[in-house]
């Protein structure tokens, strides 16, 4: 029988995409790869294939589990199989530098950004912003790894130089101007099929944490989970989100082979639009859509459906 198989690392994301599987009475069947064997000889399973694969996954201890689901992909796509968010999908997922690239093809403006390995490398490489705020952060993070805001050269070198700076995980630290921002909130919007579903306003005031996974237990400082609930939700789904960035997104998704991504966005003072995180793994907040009455989840389990009855 035809099923629908989910590649993850991390069951507490994917349990409430199988919750919606079941509701619909769909056929699925999970394969978690924090480790396994690919027979390359064998043929695949018929089947839908939609990978949840992370970029964080090494912060659960599953370190080589982006490689070897690109291995399965590579294997399922080499076979013909339906692959959503296959080997294209998981490049752009597992590395900033990529994504940055890739977006800028379409147009798509970034914050500048610069790509260093070495620690003497990343401090001089704040040079060039002089005068201005700037972050750091993961080439490979998920997450929020590794990001920190600074206000000078000095105050990154003492960082650096210091017992509490955080060694990315594939060796590159990106530096990368600090947009600044009007009002302390970002936009991420959301897309499955290739399509827009909707945009929620996340409010920043509390740091960069910006993850909005229920079952999140990265115990940092500034994530959401387990919190009291303030009176201002940190999440809301923004009613009638319009913009044509959004169909700049859409493009560069059909492009990249992307089916399922949230894309996330900050405006400054003059309201330029600055694209900053494309999340291949994304996941979203019960509360927020529980108030607007879309549901993520139930939209990816929907399509997931669509495309198994194609296929049968």
């Amino acid at each position: 029988m035809k099923k629908i198989y989910v590649i993850h690392e991390n069951s507490e994301w994917t349990m409430h995409l199988t919750k919606r599987l079941q509701e619909l009475g769909l056929p699925y069947e999970e394969w978690h790869l924090d480790e396994g064997a690919v027979d390359l000889t064998a043929e695949p399973p018929n089947g839908v294939f939609y990978s949840r694969m992370s970029a964080s996954s090494h912060t659960r201890d599953h370190r080589y589990a982006p490689e070897l689901t690109a291995a399965v992909l590579n294997w399922l796509e080499s076979h013909g199989r339906k692959v959503f968010n296959g080997t294209s999908a998981l490049r752009l997922e597992v590395s900033k530098v990529a994504q940055y690239l890739a977006l800028g093809e379409f147009g798509i403006r970034t914050p500048k950004t610069i790509a260093t390995v070495g620690r003497k490398q990343l401090i001089n490489a704040a040079q060039s912003f002089a005068g201005q705020p700037f972050i750091t952060k993961h080439n490979r993070a998920g997450k929020g790894l590794g990001v920190q805001l600074f206000h000078s050269q000095e105050a990154l070198a003492a960082y650096v130089n210091g017992p509490d700076f955080d060694e990315p995980v594939d060796g590159i630290t990106l530096i990368q101007e600090y947009v600044q921002a009007p009002e302390p909130y970002i936009t991420r919007c959301e897309f499955v099929g290739g399509r827009f579903i909707y945009a929620v306003k996340v409010d920043t005031s509390e740091g960069f944490e910006l993850c909005p996974a229920d079952a999140c237990q990265i115990g940092d400082l500034f994530c959401p989970v387990g919190e009291e609930v303030p009176a201002k939700p940190k999440f809301q789904v923004i009613e009638g989100f319009a913009d044509p960035i959004i169909q700049q997104y859409e493009r560069f998704l059909t492009a990249n082979k992307i089916q399922v991504a949230g894309i996330e966005f900050i405006r400054n003072r003059d309201g330029e639009i600055f694209t900053y995180d494309i999340n291949t793994n994304t996941n979203y907040n019960s509360d927020a859509e529980a108030a607007s009455g879309i549901y993520g989840m139930l939209e990816v389990a929907k399509f997931l459906g669509r495309e198994l009855a194609a296929i049968e």
